[in-house]
């Protein structure tokens, strides 16, 4: 089964909490844990083995 995720997906306007530039996310944020832009978060995601 082939699913389609962009089409449906709401995105979310959102502020960087490292850099502070302007990003948006396909989830609306709790506001308890920092949220990144696409370039943040490469820098602070955990390393894949």
């Amino acid at each position: 089964m082939a699913y389609n995720l962009t089409s449906d997906r709401t995105m979310h306007k959102v502020i960087c909490s490292d850099c502070g530039s302007e990003a948006e996310v396909p989830f609306k944020p709790s506001g308890d844990r920092p949220v990144y832009c696409k370039e943040c978060y490469r820098k602070h995601r955990p390393e894949r083995y």
